[in-house]
């Protein structure tokens, strides 16, 4: 027998003797639920479901011993004992029996302070939560790593894609260069709703909190906020980088309009809040913003309130990851995988078996990037000369103007929106201030960069 094979044997012999265990029966592993809501519910139901599975990957069978929930006499979207049902975090953190703790509560307090204490107290913590990795991952990884237990957190990102663990692990023969999707289903639905129906932004808004898509306060989604957080996260993994969520220049799509929607139309396009982070030669650019995408590019037909999400690696090539971004039971697929890997790892005694990629902290370029299309719309008098004037400063710029589309709005003023080639966002900005100083010209609507075209 090689010595791998006797360390699993001696690991599951190990933990069958301190609970009493004989040789080939199964011994339970006693999980604490923090929170019982939408994905709460979602991993109660889907343990369930898949208990036996668990058991014959494992060799062990997970059993929900406690839930935290606010009012123990609630009705649930789950059948929990009133055994199972607690208000008091400490009857999950201070029990010696459980060895797991699943957090579903959101937010930063008190899910940190709680996912702390669970960490002091040795037990291997599973979470979903994707603000609280987003701005304390560090910590909580750190603390994971100084008590020899496994923190993981694949339903932060993506409900239920794939995304943590192959930039975790599956990809780390790579250097990857660049990651790009679309990471929130809420600006997914409303952008795509308006594509597809020419309404407004505030008219979807309103339908989309209706249908439950969007919460009654979105500015979390619509401002770019949860993107944002979602991209500092892949972005610490990918580039093996603390990266911190201040680090992401975000714009949200407030400002996009049905005529915006309508000339994305005509210029082949249609926008998507697209997250996107790179790194060159050791510096990052990492934003969110609403972005034209071409119609030949895969990320053009992601739709509605799915997700999905581009990597480049250096020996890879590129990757495209899509599907259900959110929902109880997408989200709790991903935290079951999680599950499956503690078990895993607590059957061979191998705790904290894959490790922090974060090895550095890169610099990050807030003032650049990489040169990039633009499409700019405005609002002039309509007036000879004016384009001619507008097409002055782009030449004395040196940016050529790729597409030109003037309409005429009512009378005595017109739009115009211009694609432009290629241009360093530096440049860009001066020309924009160059243009508000045109008498002629009313207002700059909108400034949008445009993706290039599929790989």
């Amino acid at each position: 027998m090689d010595d791998g094979a006797a360390g699993t044997r001696d690991g599951r012999a190990a933990l069958r003797e301190s609970h009493g265990e004989d040789e080939g029966t199964h011994m339970d592993v006693n999980i604490g639920l923090l929170g019982c809501g939408t994905v709460g519910a979602g991993v109660v139901e889907l343990m369930r479901r898949r208990a036996d599975k668990i058991t014959g990957m494992t060799g062990l069978r997970p059993t929900i011993a406690r839930v935290l929930v606010r009012d123990v006499g609630k009705p649930r979207a789950v059948v929990l004992s009133a055994g199972q049902l607690t208000n008091d975090p400490q009857e999950i953190i201070g029990d010696p029996d459980i060895r797991v703790v699943i957090e579903t509560i959101g937010g930063i307090e008190p899910a940190r302070s709680l996912i702390l204490q669970a960490i002091r107290a040795g037990k291997h913590v599973i979470t979903a939560n994707k603000d609280l990795i987003a701005l304390h991952g560090a910590e909580i990884i750190a603390a994971a790593e100084g008590a020899r237990v496994d923190v993981l957190y694949e339903a932060a990102v993506g409900g239920a894609i794939p995304l943590i663990r192959p930039l975790r692990e599956s990809l780390t023969a790579n250097d990857i260069t660049d990651i790009k999707g679309i990471i929130n289903g809420t600006t997914n639905y409303i952008l795509s709703k308006m594509t597809a129906t020419g309404a407004d932004f505030s008219a979807v808004l309103r339908e989309a909190q209706e249908l439950g898509y969007a919460e009654a306060d979105p500015s979390s989604d619509v401002d770019g906020l949860d993107a944002a957080r979602k991209l500092t996260i892949l972005s610490s993994i990918a580039f093996h980088s603390a990266v911190n969520l201040a680090d992401v220049q975000v714009t949200g799509i407030r400002a996009v309009t049905a005529r915006d929607v309508y000339y994305a139309r005509e210029l082949g396009t249609v926008i998507k809040l697209l997250a996107a982070a790179s790194d060159r030669d050791g510096e990052l650019t990492l934003h969110v913003r609403p972005t034209l995408i071409p119609q030949d590019h895969p990320l053009a037909h992601v739709s509605d309130a799915y997700n999905a999400l581009y990597v480049r690696g250096d020996a890879s090539g590129d990757l495209m990851f899509f599907g259900r971004g959110a929902g109880s039971l997408p989200t709790a697929s991903a935290v079951i995988g999680d599950v499956i890997e503690v078990l895993r790892n607590v059957s061979q005694s191998v705790p904290g078996r894959v490790r922090t990629l974060v090895h550095s902290h890169k610099p990050v370029n807030h003032n650049a990037g990489e040169p990039a299309r633009h499409y700019l719309r405005m609002t002039v008098a309509d007036r000879p000369g004016v384009f001619g004037q507008i097409a002055g400063i782009f030449g004395d710029a040196e940016v050529s103007m790729e597409t030109v589309l003037q309409k005429r709005v009512d009378e005595g003023r017109a739009e115009v929106v211009v694609v432009t080639h290629e241009v360093p966002a530096a440049r860009l900005a001066a020309i924009l201030d160059t243009l508000g100083g045109l008498p002629d010209l009313a207002r700059i609507e909108t400034s949008m960069p445009v993706e290039r075209g599929a790989y």
